[in-house]
């Protein structure tokens, strides 16, 4: 069996690391925020090429926290993507407003710039890029698109860490940069965590008191705030893993060159970032026709393929309310519909990577 995802492959190349800094949080008892959150917010924006990294729970946080002090509330509209995971949504309606999809690339599979005037109303407050799968959306036309009529750029980038448009890191861009560490990201937690990273300083402040019951000082609440802290267990880890992201990095970039180089001479098509993107295959999604008999037939032979996403959230049920039906966004249900993600890790082998594509092509002869 070849997994979708080997999270225990990265963690026991780590376990002594790992439990020595989880060992050192329990000794110290700094187990909310604390020191090893701030020295992780120091990297992590360094990283970003952000001047400011703010560290919480969750990238759903992360987002919500970003919208809050964007000053998006009740009434306003969010312009977004339906080809997300649902948090994107879910972060925009926790403030009261509205989200408004727009269709994505058919080539990048993210925002489609093109289509982004034509969903602006008086009622819009910010534009919420998606990089999906580790790719960045197109950020100089989206930029362009916002200072010209004032809106909030407010990046998405829970999977794409590391990435890079034109020089110039994820999360670095737009006015605000949200990442998720979620154990499978490219950067994961052992558990749930996430940040904000920005490069202005009155807005950082503004999100870390928010994150923080709108403490300014203890019991001196100067913000209606959340319970939004990272662990200090969670910081001590993150710290250990930012030593070898851009390794792995170089991992997840190998094996999909060599999903290109295995897949080239075939009609399917496969990721294509453009020239100036630096790409992190946080997933390696391929277009199939009949996808599910052949993700069923590869599951069959072993092989633990995904679909990122098959049900667009503008047609969740969770999310009818909005208004949106089948047909409203057609590039994006045609994705869902053919979307196979590969297996991607760093720890993935090129004698896997010969074994999945052997049997893909298979499947796909013998569908």
């Amino acid at each position: 069996m070849i997994p979708l995802v080997d999270l225990k492959a990265q963690h026991q190349q780590l376990r002594s690391e790992i439990h020595s800094a989880v060992a050192r949080v329990i000794d110290n008892t700094q187990f909310a925020l604390g020191p090893d959150v701030a020295a992780f917010e120091e990297r992590f924006a360094s990283y970003c090429h952000a001047r400011h990294c703010i560290a919480v729970n969750s990238g759903t946080s992360a987002l919500h926290l970003a919208l809050l002090t964007a000053g998006v509330g009740l009434g306003d509209e969010v312009i977004t993507v339906a080809m997300t995971f649902v948090a994107t949504t879910a972060a925009i309606l926790y403030c009261g407003a509205k989200p408004v999809f727009v269709d994505v690339d058919p080539v990048s599979r993210t925002l489609n710039p093109k289509l982004i005037e034509a969903a602006i109303t008086p009622r819009t407050k910010a534009i919420v890029p998606v990089h999906l799968h580790g790719l960045m959306a197109d950020m100089d036309a989206i930029v362009s698109i916002a200072r010209r009529h004032n809106l909030v750029v407010i990046e998405d980038a829970a999977q794409a860490h590391g990435a890079e448009y034109k020089g110039r890191r994820a999360g670095s861009i737009g006015d605000f940069g949200c990442f998720s560490f979620y154990p499978a990201k490219n950067l994961g937690a052992c558990g749930e965590g996430g940040a904000v990273v920005c490069n202005h300083s009155e807005l950082a402040r503004h999100v870390a008191l928010l994150r923080d019951w709108g403490q300014e000082a203890k019991y001196n609440h100067v913000l209606a705030g959340y319970n939004y802290r990272m662990d200090g267990i969670q910081g001590a880890i993150l710290n250990v893993k930012m030593n070898h992201i851009e390794a792995w990095t170089d991992a997840r970039r190998a094996a999909a060159s060599e999903y290109d180089r295995l897949l080239d001479a075939h009609s399917y098509r496969r990721p294509a970032p453009p020239s100036h993107s630096r790409h992190v295959y946080h997933v390696y999604a391929i277009e199939v026709p009949q996808r599910d008999d052949v993700l069923a037939a590869l599951h069959a032979a072993g092989i633990g393929a995904g679909i990122h996403y098959p049900v667009p959230v503008h047609l969740q049920k969770a999310y009818a309310n909005l208004g949106y039906g089948i047909g409203d966004l057609p590039v994006t249900e045609l994705l869902a519909k053919q979307f196979l993600s590969l297996p991607m890790y760093p720890e993935l082998q090129p004698k896997q990577i010969v074994e999945i594509i052997s049997e893909l092509k298979a499947v796909l002869i013998a569908a």
